[in-house]
């Protein structure tokens, strides 16, 4: 059984955060508030305010789920490498805690107070987080649950460190990317910016997982 560290208590009052703060503001919020925000950061679906609280339900569950998976990796892992790593997936669920209670805050925050550019703080926020995630990439043992799972890297372990050395170095200068112009630029040329990032970020170590693959695969094979 995992015992309850002090990083756990941490987490457990950042996670309560966003609640708290709905708390003290909810009798203050108009009756009908903005439930869907656009890409230029403008709300395109209104809804009463009640919605909140199912909302709050869902944006709390997600970074707990998360939190717990990484946290239990160790006993639920066939390959039982990732006890190896598991500092690193502690820091992980951790940021990945405080990424998505910040991101709830900026909500709430929005939809209490009406004209706020909810894109200024949505978009750096995710840029920090692949700077945080890239940083930890290197660190990542071989695992089914987190990191670049492709099936040449599962099966070898050298793919494996190189394709997460590379996803290391790609996210961090992406996420610095998105973060830097996103704050720079205006709201429909920031997400523009988002969008054409994200899927280097996701191909680049996919393709050169599968290019390592082919090149020591038929190099063993001659």
């Amino acid at each position: 059984m995992k015992k309850f560290t002090l990083l756990d208590g941490v987490a457990l009052v950042v996670w309560l955060l966003p609640p708290v703060y709905l708390f003290f503001i909810y009798s203050t919020l108009p009756q009908t508030v903005p439930m869907h925000y656009g890409l230029n950061g403008a709300p395109d679906r209104y809804g009463d305010k009640s919605e909140l609280l199912i909302l709050q339900w869902i944006l709390l569950g997600i970074p707990a789920l998360a939190y717990l998976l990484l946290k239990f990796l160790p006993v639920i892992d066939p390959k039982r490498q990732v006890k190896y790593g598991e500092a690193t997936f502690q820091k992980l669920a951790f940021g990945l805690v405080v990424f998505l209670t910040a991101l709830n805050i900026v909500i709430l925050f929005s939809t209490a107070h009406h004209g706020f550019k909810i894109d200024k703080l949505i978009y750096p926020l995710v840029g920090l987080l692949f700077v945080f995630i890239g940083n930890m990439m290197n660190s990542i043992k071989p695992n089914y649950f987190a990191g670049f799972k492709t099936p040449w890297a599962l099966e070898n372990e050298d793919n494996w460190r190189a394709t997460h050395r590379l996803a290391s170095k790609v996210w961090f200068i992406g996420g610095i990317a998105i973060t830097i112009s996103t704050l720079l630029l205006q709201a429909e040329a920031g997400g523009i910016v988002f969008l054409c990032i994200i899927p280097v970020l996701v191909l680049v170590p996919y393709i050169f997982s599968y290019r390592y693959f082919r090149k020591h695969h038929f190099s063993q094979n001659l």
